[in-house]
């Protein structure tokens, strides 16, 4: 007891001086502008400080929160949610980060509560816009036996981050791990659920998307070979961010309709491999396979699949991806653009390494300033013959010295009848063939008539639109002269009224009409 004394002694000298302290405070700030409402926050701070001092001595602690504040005629409880964070952390759902048990069901509640969280109005009129939500991942590794969907379609603005989702063994060969769709909810969902997503989707039916600002970030998708990656579907503004998506057997990324979809900073690969896997010539899937407009993929690596990016809407713009997903020579293709007819696709500074580009009928194409390693090329492919707007410029290209063209044409279909506007010209080759729509070429000889064979280095058979020439000769007793006499089957003949010693310096066009 005598031990004590000497702490209790202290403790009551603490609490004499901080009344005196709050008096003097109070006595100066009345003489001022003291409101009764500091009076009484300054006495909820002395109570909170003497009930922890007292805990201490007597061995129970006593939390400051137990002491209630004075009651006040200003105030209000905070609106249930308006103050909680909207961040769902999926274990606390019962998901398991080990990968060892199914976390299907955590998860997906993870999504449906954060469906069915605050708004914050709307984004594009009948999305609602959930204000920022996230559903976090937690760094786990979580096992996953049928797609996520949300309940219903109608939601923004919400971000799905941090973790790992791998499909079971017996996840459906045709699902998507996330799928951004309009499905409707799924028959395990509880009444309570079912009857809130219906309400909310009926509310929602206006808009003509899907979803809008859906972000998939810092996420590794393993399908297990059972089905695909991501799903987007109609949506807008989505942006996939840093993702890590492998062991497809369908689609590592699928984008149909809706448009401005968003792909950067990722990776895929159906088979974990960095080059010079034995089995190689048996990759299938597509890892990107863009069915919408307006989207861009950007500074990403493809690394292991049959078609690394297939493309069949327009308007959509690549730049910065290098895909070594399956050589040409195993049957890969790097690039394939289906949409004969209306291409509008932007490919830049890309690496194109041992897969090549397929345009089919083309129709305002730009590839410019990318690198081609290991005989890699581009198809220009026939389906009615038309290539129109087609910009292949300022590209280096580089092989091993076997024939191989840098630019060449698929005409099993027919060939090409309608061709305006196409350039190919100022690529750098080495150990590949020149092939463009512009040749220049100069020849000497003694005589009457020069001939300048393009075939080597035109793009298409027998078409030379336009012709610029120019004959020099060192005699100084006549003066030629001459004339362009014949253009067919890609060679230019040129021929002068005398014999002269002359040197010749020819340029053709393909691709720009008359």
């Amino acid at each position: 007891m005598e031990a004590a004394m000497p702490g209790k002694t202290l403790m009551w000298i603490m609490i004499s001086s901080l009344l005196i302290t709050v008096h003097v405070h109070g006595v100066t700030s009345q003489m001022g502008h003291f409101s009764r409402s500091d009076y009484r926050d300054q006495m909820r701070r002395l109570q909170e400080f003497k009930a922890s001092l007292t805990g201490r001595d007597s061995g129970s602690f006593v939390a400051p929160s137990s002491v209630s504040p004075a009651p006040s005629p200003n105030y209000s409880p905070p609106t249930p949610g308006r103050s909680s964070p909207r961040v769902y952390h999926v274990t606390t759902y019962g998901a398991d980060p080990t990968g060892n048990r199914d976390s299907t069901e955590a998860v997906a509640q993870a999504f449906a509560d954060a469906f069915r969280g605050p708004s914050e109005g709307f984004l594009m009129e009948g999305i609602s816009n959930l204000g920022g939500a996230q559903i976090n991942l937690e760094g786990g590794q979580y096992l996953i036996s049928k797609p996520l969907r949300f309940p219903a379609a109608g939601v923004g603005n919400i971000m799905i981050h941090g973790g790992t989702l791998r499909a079971s063994d017996d996840f459906p060969t045709d699902g998507y791990l996330i799928d951004l769709s309009a499905s409707s909810s799924s028959p395990n969902q509880n009444e309570k659920t079912k009857e809130s997503s219906s309400s909310m989707s009926a509310q929602l039916s206006s808009s003509s998307y899907n979803y809008e600002y859906i972000t998939l970030k810092d996420l590794m998708l393993d399908a297990n070979y059972r089905g695909g990656g991501i799903s987007v579907i109609n949506s807008l503004r989505t942006s996939i961010d840093n993702c890590y998506i492998t062991h497809f057997n369908t689609d590592g990324i699928l984008v149909q309709s809706g448009h401005e979809t968003y792909i950067r900073n990722s990776f895929l690969g159906q088979h974990i491999t960095a080059g010079g896997d034995h089995n190689e010539r048996n990759f299938s899937g597509t890892a990107i396979n863009l069915k919408g407009n307006d989207n861009a993929v950007t500074d990403v690596v493809i690394f292991s699949a049959a078609v690394g990016i297939m493309i069949s809407g327009p308007a959509n713009i690549l730049s910065g991806v290098h895909c070594y997903n399956k050589a040409t020579g195993f049957g890969g293709v790097g690039i394939y653009l289906r949409l004969p007819g209306l291409t509008q696709t932007r490919i830049v500074n890309s690496y194109m390494d041992y897969t090549g580009i397929v345009a089919e009928d083309p129709v305002q194409l730009d590839i410019s300033n990318s690198f081609f390693l290991g005989d890699a090329y581009i198809v220009l492919k026939s389906i009615k013959g038309v290539a129109n707007g087609v910009n292949i410029v300022n590209n280096m290209f580089s092989g091993y010295n076997k024939g191989i063209a840098i630019v060449q044409l698929d005409q099993s279909n027919g060939g090409f009848k309608e061709i305006e506007q196409v350039v190919v010209d100022r690529n750098i080759v080495r150990g590949m063939n020149i092939k463009g729509t512009i040749g220049r070429r100069t020849v000497l000889g003694n005589g009457s008539s020069w001939n300048i064979d393009f075939n080597p280095v035109l793009l298409f058979p027998n078409l030379i639109r336009h012709v610029q020439y120019s004959l020099s000769t060192g005699a100084s007793n006549v003066f030629p002269n001459h004339a362009l006499r014949n253009v067919s089957d890609n060679r230019v003949v040129i021929e002068s009224d005398v014999a002269v010693p002359a040197s010749v310096f020819v340029t053709v066009d393909q691709g720009v009409s008359s």
